[in-house]
């Protein structure tokens, strides 16, 4: 592995409260100081023009095609829009085909992440048998294998029981639940948010009180289980009161949201835009405004893609009809700095929810600028404007529901173990 130095860099990393002018060196694939002194001669040299170079980003929360619709995207592909978005981790969702419920299927997506060079991949095991609700999986076998956490995907573990039991189980091997957080007998076969806009557009909608209702539940169980919980894509200011009082009471609960759920709301669907047909539906803006103020307070853990590849035939249909799902990869950093842009987060915070964020609730080493810290790194600069087109990102997935949105917040390079893997 070559010695590299990145000059000339406004060097930030939330986890150490670190923002001033500086430079990195990196051996070995670790980041051997922060001043960039003690390189031997002969070390390649990047200069940083000025531009933030921070953790690489760790992405809590996508699916893969791969194993199963490879037509929809490959881990290669992924892999190639992750790096094109500053993502150096990325966690699987086991929702697959075959699902991730046995400990072979895990090491699978552990050395495909290995192969790609750029990307490590950490996979969730399956709660459940195939994601399917029902039989409990083998969580110790699972977390042997690497399993970082347990879901199923994005299924919700409705009955109650099961939700005990995996709580339980999950606290006795060190780990925790991810709970797609939505009732299922209330938003079966919905397109939308209950509510004037699906009414107008004739769409089978549910109430954004389902999500609320077993966000709810499962605060309850965490509560009789001392088991941790956490909720993915929270979108309704209702989920996250509920979330922010359990946090007050100093249950183990956190969450994540995903970058629509607070750069959209639900007009975004107007024309039967399929591109933004997601699961859970776009929200209202009074709730899109409560995931802003989530943000910005810390109720919110962390920020994830919640990367959803579809392809034409999944999009190409009747809205009702359509596969609920949008690409995230490369967009990631830069729907986040718009928060940043607006004034809503600062900076620090903004990177806080896609670095040492997910990073501290993942237990992870990297997350962070430190010597002896993985060489992750994503150089960016905060005002380059670009702009989103379907049919032009990184990747196989194309599926944007921020098609022709306009961003500030260009990737200019990405770094895994110290090998440039972008830009």
């Amino acid at each position: 592995m070559m010695t590299l130095i990145l000059n000339n860099a406004r060097l930030i990393c939330p986890a150490t409260g670190r923002d001033s002018p500086g430079s990195i060196l990196v051996e070995k694939g670790l980041i051997a100081s922060l001043d960039g002194t003690g390189a031997p001669e002969g070390a390649t040299v990047v200069d940083c023009g000025g531009a933030i170079l921070a953790p690489g980003l760790i992405d809590l929360r996508a699916s893969l095609g791969e194993p199963g619709h490879e037509h929809r995207e490959t881990i290669e592909s992924a892999a190639e829009a992750a790096a094109a978005g500053g993502i150096t981790t990325l966690c699987a969702l086991p929702d697959s085909d075959p699902a991730l419920d046995e400990p072979a299927t895990l090491q699978f997506m552990l050395r495909r992440g290995e192969i790609t060079g750029s990307l490590s991949i950490l996979p969730y095991g399956a709660a459940t048998r195939g994601c399917a609700g029902k039989e409990m999986t083998e969580f110790g076998l699972l977390r042997e294998a690497g399993a970082i956490a347990f879901t199923d995907g994005t299924r919700a573990i409705a009955d109650a029981r099961t939700m005990r039991l995996a709580l339980s189980y999950a606290r006795a091997f060190g780990s925790f639940v991810v709970q797609h957080p939505e009732e299922p007998s209330l938003t079966r076969n919905a397109a939308a948010t209950e509510g004037e806009m699906a009414t107008r557009m004739g769409l089978p909608a549910a109430p954004a009180a389902a999500e609320a209702m077993m966000v709810a539940r499962d605060i309850a169980l965490a509560r009789l289980t001392r088991g941790h919980v956490h909720f993915a894509h929270v979108s309704t200011g209702a989920a996250l009161d509920l979330i922010r009082a359990a946090k007050s009471e100093g249950l183990r609960v956190t969450c994540d949201t995903a970058p629509p759920y607070f750069d959209l709301n639900e007009t975004a669907i107007g024309d039967f835009r399929t591109y933004a047909k997601l699961s859970p539906p776009l929200r209202r803006e009074a709730d899109r405004k409560a995931v802003v103020a989530a943000l910005a307070d810390g109720t919110i853990d962390a920020v994830a893609s919640d990367h959803q590849p579809r392809d034409a035939d999944d999009k190409r249909v009747p809205f009702a009809q359509a596969e609920a799902g949008g690409a995230g990869l490369a967009t990631l950093l830069g729907v986040t700095l718009a928060q940043f842009h607006s004034g809503a987060l600062s900076m620090t915070r903004a990177l806080e929810l896609l670095t040492a964020g997910p990073a501290k609730l993942l237990g992870l080493e990297s997350g962070r600028l430190a010597a002896g810290a993985p060489a992750d790194l994503v150089l960016f600069s905060p005002d380059r404007a670009w702009k989103v087109e379907a049919g032009r990102l990184p990747g196989k997935a194309q599926n944007s529901p921020f098609d022709g949105r306009a961003l500030e917040g260009r990737v200019l390079g990405t770094w895994k173990a110290g090998k440039r893997v972008f830009g």
